[in-house]
């Protein structure tokens, strides 16, 4: 979160909201161990205008590069984000 927020800046983008529904996926070890093989992160994230609906969706990627937690574990984390501009961030569809 904290790179994604740092590129949003970098690149003048507002956000508003930011709330994400991690999931990550375990395995056992015939000991009794484990340890996790993915993790999934999907990010609902609000910005304060449409025009930065599209750039603000594309920064994951720069973020992903960046942060230091993905790039430090053995397992794929994955992004599946939402970006919505304020105006239409209460609608459901």
């Amino acid at each position: 979160m904290l790179s994604y927020l740092h590129a949003c800046a970098a690149a003048g983008i507002i956000v508003t909201g930011y709330t994400d529904e991690a999931h990550g996926t375990m395995t056992e070890t015939t000991d009794g161990g484990g340890h996790f093989i993915e993790v999934v992160l999907r990010p609902r994230v609000t910005v304060t205008s449409p025009d930065m609906v599209e750039k603000a969706a594309g920064l994951h990627r720069e973020a992903h590069e960046k942060c230091f937690i993905a790039s430090s574990v053995n397992f794929p984390v994955r992004h599946e984000p939402v970006v919505l501009a304020a105006s239409t961030a209460g609608r459901r569809g």
